[in-house]
């Protein structure tokens, strides 16, 4: 039998997406976490992100901030109101000379359905990001 895609055997369901910026490293994660590219990644946040903490946005989606290396990547528990489980999502900034990479790789989803959703929602949230990045001068 035929494995489905994105399934994998340890951590259910994944999927990911990178795209690659000519802007330094620096500038994209600025501007990731400030509020417009939080309010594009995340979601409007109730509270400040901080590891070890929980966090909720106004459209209900929460977690927990598992790890947060500055300039490098966040990792956190992600979950929609709607689902019954809690996934993880890893985005991550790579620095190659003067381009960088931002990569988006969520882990846990439940099922294909779950993976489709997300695949539809990332790519929407990378073409947001594209369309911010060309207007802002770092």
């Amino acid at each position: 039998m035929k494995t489905p895609v994105g399934k994998t055997k340890t951590v259910g369901f994944q999927f990911g997406i990178r795209k690659t910026f000519p802007v330094s490293a620096d500038c994209i994660w600025t501007f990731l976490f400030s509020d417009l590219g939080l309010q594009i990644w995340l979601g409007k946040l109730k509270s400040e992100l901080e590891i070890k903490k929980q966090y909720t946005t106004e459209s209900g989606i929460e977690g927990l901030v598992r790890v947060f290396k500055p300039n490098s990547h966040i990792r956190l528990n992600w979950k929609l109101p709607d689902w019954d489980n809690l996934s993880t999502v890893q985005l991550r900034v790579i620095e190659n000379g003067s381009k960088t990479t931002i990569a988006f790789h969520q882990e846990n989803l439940k099922n294909s359905a779950q993976r489709e959703a997300m695949n539809e929602h990332w790519n929407k949230v990378m073409a947001k990001i594209t369309g911010a990045l060309s207007e802002i001068i770092c």
